[in-house]
C-alpha cells in the first residue's frame, strides 16, 4: 500500500517512533507499504514554523534529509491536485490537509493521518488514533 502520511506524523516519526500513535507505527513499519511525503506538508511546516507554532518547530531542511534518508518518497505538488480540491466536501479549513487529501485521492495513495476531522473525508484515509 502507498501511504501519504500527513504533516504531524511525518513531524513526529522524525522525534522518535514513541509519539507515533501504534496503529500508524504499524502501517510505517510493515516492509509492503511504501511512505510518501508530500511537498504540502514541508511548505506547511515552513510556513507555521516561521509563526512561531510550538507545534512546527522543526527544520525543513533537516526533515526532508532524515525522510528521503530513510526511504520516503516525496510527492510533489501537480494541477490535478489542486483541480480535486474542488470535489471535496467543506468539512475542514486547513487549505494543508485539504491538498493532502485531494492528492491522495488522485494518486491512489491511502492517507494516513491523526486529525478526526481528515479521517472523515471519502476515500482511502485511514486515522491513526
Amino acid at each position: 500500500m502507498k501511504l501519504l502520511l500527513d504533516t504531524h506524523l511525518l513531524i513526529w516519526a522524525a522525534e522518535g517512533v514513541q509519539r507515533v500513535p501504534a496503529r500508524a507505527r504499524i502501517l510505517m513499519e510493515a516492509p509492503e507499504n511504501e511512505l510518501y511525503f508530500s511537498v504540502a506538508s514541508l511548505w506547511e511546516i515552513a510556513i507555521k514554523a516561521g509563526l512561531n507554532r510550538p507545534d512546527f518547530h522543526v527544520d525543513v531542511r533537516v526533515l526532508r534529509r532524515g525522510l528521503i534518508d530513510n526511504g520516503y518518497e516525496e510527492l510533489t505538488i501537480c494541477s490535478a491536485h489542486v483541480v480535486a480540491i474542488d470535489m471535496l466536501p467543506p468539512l475542514h479549513k486547513d487549505p494543508f490537509d485539504r491538498l493532502l487529501v485531494a492528492q491522495a485521492a488522485v494518486e491512489g495513495f491511502t492517507l494516513l493521518t491523526n486529525d478526526a476531522v481528515v479521517g472523515r473525508y471519502p476515500g482511502a484515509i485511514v486515522l491513526a488514533t
